[in-house]
């Protein structure tokens, strides 16, 4: 009997997320885009990010949804990783389904 190739545990990210590791964290993703179905990313409470770990993710998620892959936060965004998102304008323009990626807000009825 096959095993799953993946079980539902989240890749846990360093504390800096920021310009100087994205090419570490891109090659990071990459990888688990080729063994898994399902990625869910796990981001220190009190990670440092930029614009450039954002625009990482952003990315990842389009990727994901090309492939048929299930890309997702174990938390909602918080901390600087937030703060990114609000100083660039993110969350102003956010629609449904980018609300229920980064700040884990489901739809209700």
């Amino acid at each position: 009997m096959d095993t799953p190739k993946q079980y539902y545990e989240s890749i846990n990210l360093p504390e800096v997320l920021s310009i100087r590791t994205v090419s570490e964290l891109h090659s990071k993703l990459t990888g688990e885009f080729h063994g898994r179905d399902t990625i869910i990313i796990s981001i220190p409470e009190g990670a440092e990010a930029d614009l450039s770990f954002v625009q990482l993710i952003e990315s990842s998620r389009r990727q994901a949804k090309s492939k048929g892959k299930t890309f997702k936060l174990s938390s909602p965004a918080s901390g600087s990783v937030l703060k990114v998102l609000e100083r660039a304008g993110f969350i102003e323009s956010f629609d449904q389904e980018d609300e229920n990626f980064w700040l884990h807000k489901e739809v209700t009825l």
